[in-house]
């Protein structure tokens, strides 16, 4: 068997227990886990107070990625793709996108998980800017478990079901862990609650209603037409529209303008509640199988691998198509002028209707493969004992996306084209067109006008295909290398070769623009990175007055990319006891995020984005602010302009709308590596006095550099107007009314990100009494400066306490929990804490509690103060005397709901106004493990 060693501590490649103590690592362990009531390692990261929403959350219901249903993990606030997570040490799978599901890490085999909350790109290279989860697992496990969960929300939805079995066997030279995992959580819809059944709340029912789905038409003839519409204020003709009369939701005769009916944008008679048929969380179905396994060849080398096979799958939709004339692209998409359900015969007539009988549904499946294999040993060299180790890592994550409820524009085109008729039958003019299939489109006949066979015709369903790898090999030499006075100087050294490749391959009617899904091109690409690294340890001063452990650790990592060059990133760190009870550390390191595959190599896709137009005589800067305004009439934008969203409407609040056109994002293969300072210093302090006390109290300050982002339109369009940069106006254009018609949100290196705040950890095992074992834990961080510049030169914007989108920068959260065990029983009460937040006022005059005050976020007057929430969870649990156990719990038990954030509807992802990160019900749960 091997010669014991000392452990390896997240954050250094240094074993030993002289540096245990040196990194700011958080650790929670199997109990800690359990007592969440969680089945998805995602959610109970998100739980920590450090951690915020990732950048894809189940809430996103129009999100077309093939990442959604997954669970990722977010650090300081700095996103998912700035988050190193490791498994035992060693990368785990990733997307084209750089993001780490953890979803497919099975919870029944973790041991536990370890935070490293400072910059660690010198040990393990790209992406540890906001730190690093290691997810340690169980290595040797004798006999068998079972566990079974269920949990249930509080108005009877949204189920978990959770099973997992393990069994273990080990020997003296050998052990081998086999577990398999299904999870099974169930959707939730919009239309349940009163809190997700409206756009933007219960407080404006009214409001956020979409396209209806009866039948409208835009009056064709020809400007100045006497009846046919009329001019307005900016000179511009603005025709007349109509819907089809449908009273009791019965339609009228679709060819005759005389049932037909003004359309006003303003009503919603005529329009329809997008939330009757969209997810509000997604449902997915998980199963998983692992195995690891350990030999010892000799009592110095042990050879090791370890195996993970995940498919997930994951459903979630949304209301029918908001189809329109528009929605054909540059060929348009008319009612021609020879069809029989034209009610102006002899014209190209443009339509508006929502195909509400065919919801759009999206299935993503992901199948995600990890295995390792890999050998370790021990060598003694003079009077220090050397450890090495090499390991070969294969991943692979493969996805496909089904997407169903689209229109196939060219079969669409035939169905509303020229008809005929045929032995007293409307059919398609075309013979050949009718031979394919073709059946003539009654469109403005709305709900119950078409039949099954058109539906059969014009619907598209596309399958999306998306293939991600990584070979990684990777060598490492730890030990001691000299005796000083203070203690043995330590190194750690070792070499990395990672492969990475991947594609993506749409649809391809979707890519060619033939369907209503947006559309994507291709991706193909990858690059070799090839590393080195080395660590020191150096002990300066020992058992000293004041000096009780004073000691240096450096380290610094080359890294080359194929793609991009190379670059060498270090870091330095110091640890000082002053006497035994205090320990001080600090901590300067460089780090770097390299771009994806995917910010590489992929190609351009479509979005439809939910914003506030500066330029909006209302609502926007314009509305408050001369100098916005003289920009946006410079830019030959009417006096009087008004932001429509997708319904035709003018938009009648602060939060903006969604834009009826898709905007186009891509690919950039000229981009670098981000790059990353970060500053941490802190405080352990453990009295021998007070016996199981600790406390941590740790400063960090993270600065970043040419961020890699998309610049959303929301910035675009306030940092051409507001903030008058120039550099950002090229990006989009208008129409002559001047309403965007264009805009390009494509990846840059471009502008800085900076975060500083407090990390504090109290924990207090207390003396035991005849009640039983208490231990209280309380984990906090204190945001003091979150700031975010999109450009060179431009003055940040201070957006610490703001909802930022679907991302809260909570001033504080905490968790304070208490735990109490006596003999088989036991209990934990949790609390969550999450500060107040500004966010986006509903108008000047409503919701609004501080009209006069700068918003940071969009530079527009006003902004609302939302109130903090806490939410309370509780666990019983009680262990049998079979070797069983059961653990009921309820989480929220008070049934709290957080505030609503109108930042969060105009994300863009499709959910009302509902912070992500807050519990939506009372969760109940019950769960039973019984060991063999």
């Amino acid at each position: 068997m091997l010669a014991p060693v000392n452990v390896t501590v997240t954050g250094s490649r240094i074993r030993g227990t002289d540096v245990e103590t040196a990194q700011p690592v958080f650790t929670m362990n199997r109990e800690a886990i359990q007592a969440t009531g969680l089945t998805s390692l995602g959610d109970i990261v998100s739980r920590m107070p450090f951690a915020a929403t990732p950048e894809v959350t189940s809430q996103d219901s129009l999100s077309s990625s093939n990442d959604a249903g997954g669970r990722f993990a977010n650090l300081r606030n700095l996103g998912a793709v700035r988050t190193l997570v490791l498994v035992n040490g060693r990368r785990w799978t990733t997307s084209q996108g750089g993001l780490t599901d953890l979803s497919t890490i099975p919870v029944s085999i973790v041991e536990r998980i370890e935070v490293l909350k400072d910059g660690a790109s010198s040990i393990y290279g790209s992406d540890a800017i906001g730190g690093v989860i290691n997810i340690i697992t169980t290595d040797r496990f004798e006999g068998a478990s079972a566990d079974v969960f269920y949990g249930v929300n509080g108005k009877g939805d949204g189920s978990q079901k959770n099973g997992n079995f393990t069994w273990g066997k080990s020997t003296e030279r050998s052990s081998l862990i086999l577990g398999a995992t299904y999870e099974d959580g169930g959707e939730l819809m919009d239309r349940e609650r009163d809190l997700t059944r409206y756009a933007s709340g219960p407080r404006h029912p009214g409001d956020g209603y979409g396209m209806g789905g009866y039948g409208g038409v835009v009056d064709p003839r020809a400007a100045g037409t006497p009846g046919a519409g009329h001019y307005a204020q900016d000179g511009l003709w603005a025709p007349n529209r109509y819907v089809i009369d449908h009273p009791g939701g019965v339609a009228g005769n679709p060819a005759n303008l005389a049932d037909y009916h003004p359309y006003d944008a303003n009503s919603n008679a005529d329009k329809y509640a997008t939330t009757r048929d969209t997810t509000f969380r997604s449902g997915t179905k998980l199963r998983n199988l692992f195995a690891t396994g350990r030999y010892n060849l000799t009592d110095d080398i042990a050879l090791r691998g370890m195996a993970s096979y995940g498919a997930r799958d994951t459903r979630w939709r949304t209301a029918g198509y908001p189809l329109q004339s528009a929605s054909g692209r540059a060929d348009g998409l008319y009612i021609d002028p020879a069809n029989a359900y034209n009610p102006f015969p002899g014209y190209a007539t443009s339509f508006f209707r929502r195909t509400v009988e065919m919801p759009r549904v999206n299935w993503s499946q992901s199948k995600t493969l990890h295995g390792d294999l890999g050998a370790e040993g021990t060598f003694q060299w003079g009077e220090h004992t050397w450890n090495w180790d090499v390991t070969y890592a294969y991943s692979e994550a493969r996805s496909r996306l089904v997407s169903s409820g689209n229109i196939n524009l060219v079969n669409a085109r035939k169905a509303l084209g020229p008809t005929a008729v045929v032995n007293g039958q409307v059919v398609c003019a075309n013979a050949a067109d009718r031979a394919a299939g073709c059946v003539p489109w009654n469109i403005l006949a709305g709900p119950g006008g078409t039949d099954d066979a058109v539906w059969r015709y014009v619907g598209s369903t596309g399958t999306s295909h998306q293939v991600t790898r990584t070979n990684d090999f990777t060598a490492n030499l730890t030990g001691g290398l000299v005796d000083l006075p203070a203690g043995t100087l330590r190194l750690a050294g070792g070499l990395e070769h990672r492969n990475e490749n991947g594609r993506y391959t749409p649809y391809p009617a979707d890519s060619a623009g033939d369907t209503t899904q947006l559309a994507s091109d291709p991706t193909r690409g990858g690059y070799i990175v090839n590393e080195a690294y080395l660590e020191f340890d150096v002990p300066l001063l020992s058992n000293l007055p004041l000096a009780h452990e004073l000691a240096v650790n450096a380290s610094s990592r080359y890294s080359h990319y194929s793609a991009f060059g190379g670059g060498t990133r270090s870091k330095y760190s110091f640890r000082w006891k002053p006497f035994d009870d205090l320990l001080v550390r600090g901590t300067y390191a460089e780090g770097f995020r390299a771009p994806t595959v995917a910010d590489l190599y992929a190609g351009t896709s479509e979005s439809f984005e939910s914003f506030l137009d500066p330029c909006d005589s209302s609502y926007g800067a314009a509305a408050s602010d001369a100098s916005v305004r003289a920009r946006c009439a410079a830019a030959g934008i009417p006096a009087r302009y008004r932001q429509i969203d997708q319904s035709g409407a003018a938009i009648n609040s602060s939060s903006g709308g969604q834009n009826p056109i898709a905007f186009r994002t891509g690919a950039n293969p000229a981009l670098k590596p981000e790059s990353s300072i970060t500053r941490t210093a802190g405080i352990v302090y453990s009295p021998s006095y007070v016996d199981g006390f600790d406390m941590t109290l740790d400063y960090y300050k993270i600065a970043i550099r040419d961020v890699i982002t998309p610049i959303l339109a929301a910035d675009i369009l306030n940092y051409c107007y507001v903030r008058n940069d120039p550099t950002y106006c090229g990006r989009f254009t208008r129409a002559s009314d001047g309403h965007i018609v264009t805009l390009d949100e494509s990846l840059a290196n471009l502008g800085t990100l900076r975060t500083e705040g407090y990390d504090l950890g109290i924990h207090y095992r207390l003396p035991s009494t005849r009640l039983g074992e208490f231990t209280l834990s309380s984990d906090s961080t204190y945001l003091k400066d979150y700031s975010q510049s999109t450009s060179a030169g431009a003055p940040p914007r201070q957006l610490a306490g703001y909802m930022n989108n679907m991302q809260g920068l909570y001033r504080l959260r905490s968790n304070l929990s208490l735990d109490w065990g006596w003999q088989r029983f036991g209990a934990t009460w949790t609390v969550r804490y999450f500060s107040g937040l500004k966010d986006a006022c509903w108008s000047p005059s409503v919701e609004c509690t501080d009209p006069g005050a700068t918003n940071a976020l969009t530079g527009a007057a006003g902004f609302s103060r939302k109130g903090a929430v806490a939410f309370h969870d509780l666990q019983l649990r009680w262990q049998a005397p079979w070797n069983g156990s059961f653990r009921i719990g309820v989480n929220n038990l008070f049934d709290r709901k957080g505030p609503l954030y109108y930042n969060v509807s105009s994300a863009g992802n499709g959910s009302p106004p509902y912070n992500p990160a807050f519990d939506i019900d009372r969760y109940f749960y019950m769960g039973y493990q019984q060991k063999f």
